[in-house]
């Protein structure tokens, strides 16, 4: 490593420097700079968190220790950070900071990449930076959330729809995406006679995909992988779909020759993404199904020897029903929208910019608009489109307004960790998930353009 490059490590050797605007401003170059200014960034943020703890790493080891009961209960928040990431981010790790959480994974899905315009590498870069900018120190579990196969595509050109499935698993366990959802229960077939033929192309191609990543995964690093046997807000999964998925898919693997597989398995009892918009924009009420859902993880540790079984859709739930999941032993949630909404909704965002986003939505989403939903309905299900053209803007928010949604963010975050009971899951973590140091090669490009007095963030 050159010494300029030495020296600009060097400069965030103090805590002093990594948790102030320095940091600010070399997150904004990894999001926002172009080409060598852009990737020099990138590269710097992740040699920070090899040097400060903040590491990429993969909670497989502690979902299978959990599957054997060498942990107690406690259901791990999977957080789809879509807007205004690095302060959504920020706020994550000061109440995980605060409360001792080590078990906690932010994610992003495959159709999220597109619309919030957030690639793996710049995803990373940001969450690094916003740990670091907080002064965590642990494992940094980040999820490439619904891989997901399109069944339409699949149907037409299965072999194009599968490559474009492994390009994406490439450029996110590159990026750091030492967890990956694989979802190909888009493709069940329900109007099969058996629940093995139903489920049969579902664990086919999810254990083709697991020896993919296995083959791609870094040394040292055993990716956690997971599976779906239900698409959320369709069929309510029991144990007998689980029974036939794991069957198959492990006769698979064994043929195969991989091991291990997955480490969760995700399942559908009742919720939706989003959850069910009233014509008032409100939230429907959800009945979900809990017996369900408990004999499912019971079945995924004690038969399968999983972790537990993962709950979809849920951040729209109401508050008093997120402590049945660890009482379920669910062994992940997944929580997206209800953050979103805490931004676009919140009273100290301009309204200026509400009106904006809105007029955006209803000209540029305007194909979307279903018939009979209203102009609420309409905006509540499309708005997120808004996220990447609005990035900037969004990221340009006033310092007041930024902390004042920090801070109610970070405020339902404390409160979903205690709910969910990882409060105190830091020493558990750490005993369990040790991930290794990997140093990345600084870019060619990058290296001639950082000259010896290069500022930090310029």
């Amino acid at each position: 490593m050159s010494g300029a490059l030495q020296q600009r490590l060097s400069r965030f050797d103090a805590a002093a420097a990594r948790q102030g605007p320095a940091m600010d401003a070399l997150v904004r170059d990894a999001v926002f700079a172009a080409g060598a200014e852009r990737d020099l960034a990138r590269w710097t943020l992740w040699e920070l968190g090899q040097r400060h703890s903040v590491r990429p790493a993969s909670i497989h080891d502690l979902y299978m220790a959990r599957g054997r009961g060498e942990a107690r209960p406690f259901t791990t928040p999977a957080i789809n950070v879509r807007v205004l990431a690095y302060d959504t981010a920020r706020a994550v790790f000061r109440a995980a900071r605060r409360l001792e959480v080590g078990a906690v994974v932010l994610e992003i899905a495959r159709s999220e990449i597109a619309y919030t315009d957030q690639r793996p590498a710049e995803y990373v870069a940001v969450m690094q930076g916003a740990a670091l900018r907080e002064g965590f120190v642990g494992p940094l579990f980040i999820q490439g959330d619904h891989v997901q196969v399109n069944a339409k595509k699949y149907a037409a050109d299965p072999d194009s729809e599968l490559s474009a499935i492994r390009s994406l698993i490439d450029e996110e366990i590159a990026a750091g995406f030492y967890n990956i959802d694989v979802d190909t229960s888009t493709l069940v077939d329900l109007s099969q006679a058996t629940l093995d033929e139903q489920q049969r192309v579902n664990y086919e191609r999810a254990a083709a995909l697991t020896q993919y990543i296995r083959q791609h995964e870094p040394e040292g690093v055993t990716v956690s992988v997971g599976a779906e046997i239900g698409e959320v807000g369709g069929k309510n999964s029991d144990v007998h779909e689980l029974a036939a998925f794991m069957d198959g898919y492990g006769r698979a693997l064994a043929a195969l020759g991989v091991a291990p597989g997955i480490s969760k398995i995700s399942v559908q009892t009742g919720t939706s993404h989003g959850g069910v918009v009233l014509a008032d924009g409100s939230i429907a009420k959800v009945q979900l199904d809990l017996d369900a859902l408990r004999a499912l993880s019971q079945d995924a540790r004690l038969k399968y020897g999983l972790g537990g079984a993962v709950q979809h859709g849920a951040s729209t739930l109401p508050p008093d029903a997120f402590g049945h999941f660890p009482a379920c032993e669910a062994i992940e949630i997944h929580l997206a929208t209800n953050f979103q909404n805490i931004v676009f909704d919140h009273p100290r965002l301009p309204p200026d910019v509400k009106e904006e986003v809105a007029a955006w939505v209803k000209r540029e989403c305007r194909g979307e608009w279903k018939q009979g939903d209203t102009e609420e309905q309409f905006l509540y299900k499309s708005r997120k489109k808004a996220i990447g053209p609005f990035k900037r803007m969004l990221w340009d928010l006033p310092p007041a307004v930024r902390e004042a949604i920090g801070a109610d963010l970070e405020a339902t975050f404390a409160f979903l960790f205690d709910k969910l009971q990882v409060t105190d899951t830091r020493a558990i973590t750490d005993r369990y998930v040790t991930p290794p140091a990997q140093s990345h090669a600084a870019p060619r490009i990058a290296v001639a353009a950082a000259p010896d007095d290069m500022e930090a963030g310029e």
